[in-house]
């Protein structure tokens, strides 16, 4: 699948929604922004220092300065850069918050600043997203990035976050498989007792839109030959849309053998903000980048931009 055909995949593109980009001063971020430009899939407003965003300008080969869909603004530091990007998504002028050549501790300081944040009240968990060429649809993955070893009500709200989400990139009722390492539940597992508790939440109606299904082992949430041979009888074993994992570790470790093993195109952002962030590494493919961009356009709550 080419990134033009993976982008096709999302139902909400539209090049009137806007991303402010904090401390834009990596060449890397204006390429991306080329490659997101020339698909029309955004406009952008870049914040940082006028001279080291000029630098990042010249040599990411970046050609559209002066076009009407992009903006720059000054800034001192990364620290300045963060906030007045994170003030630009809390005023509901930008619809998404991008990480530039800003630390992530820097960003989510602004974010979770409590005069002018994007603060909820609910927990930040992260959601990946995944192309595999062996899988037969895109698959999805909390959390790998935000909560390290997360309780029941924190992967109460993760499932709740994502799911939401999932649906408004067009997964009309996400299959959520709440891994562990066996299907059974074991009291000295306290991820299988999480995992009952969650599918019971689910059927219960503490947990709505989507389908709740765990403890569940890794191969029996994504193969069906796996989940016959085990004795699952459910619509999520084998045909997993979302797999929630019980630790940062395992969602670390998942998500790097996705890429490094099995080829996947990743992208990733982070919800329960006002807004979806997108968190970038300098390492990650263009194609991962605009990946992540469309994962994060096409769910945002925010009104279009006139």
């Amino acid at each position: 699948m080419t990134i033009e055909e993976l982008l096709d995949t999302f139902p909400v593109r539209k090049s009137t929604m806007e991303v402010a980009v904090a401390h834009a001063v990596d060449p890397g971020i204006f390429q991306m922004a080329e490659a997101a430009l020339e698909r029309g899939l955004c406009r952008f407003h870049f914040f940082g220092p006028e001279q080291e965003m000029k630098k990042a300008v010249k040599e990411g080969g970046f050609s559209w300065k002066d076009s009407d869909k992009v903006r720059f603004s000054d800034a001192t530091d990364e620290n300045d850069a963060a906030k007045k990007a994170v003030r630009q998504v809390a005023e509901a002028k930008a619809h998404v918050l991008m990480k530039g050549m800003v630390p992530t501790s820097v960003l989510l300081k602004a974010v979770l600043s409590k005069p002018e944040g994007l603060r909820t009240g609910r927990v930040l968990s992260h959601l990946a997203g995944f192309h595999i060429p062996n899988y037969h649809k895109m698959l999805f993955m909390t959390d790998a990035a935000m909560n390290i070893a997360p309780a029941l009500d924190e992967k109460k709200q993760m499932i709740e976050n994502s799911s939401a989400a999932m649906v408004k990139m067009g997964v009309k009722l996400p299959k959520v498989a709440v891994v562990a390492a066996v299907e059974t539940v074991n009291l000295a597992m306290q991820a299988t007792v999480d995992a009952a508790m969650l599918t019971q939440m689910n059927h219960r109606g503490q947990i709505k839109g989507c389908l709740v299904e765990g403890p569940l082992g890794f191969d029996n949430a994504i193969d069906q030959s796996a989940a016959v041979s085990k004795g699952i009888s459910s619509p999520v074993g084998g045909d997993a849309d979302l797999l929630v994992v019980p630790s940062i570790e395992v969602g670390n470790i998942l998500y790097k053998s996705f890429t490094y093993f099995g080829g996947a195109v990743v992208g990733g952002m982070i919800l329960g903000a006002k807004a979806p962030i997108v968190l970038t590494s300098r390492t990650d493919s263009i194609d991962s980048k605009l990946f992540s961009l469309a994962m994060a356009l096409s769910s945002t709550d925010q009104p279009i931009i006139k």
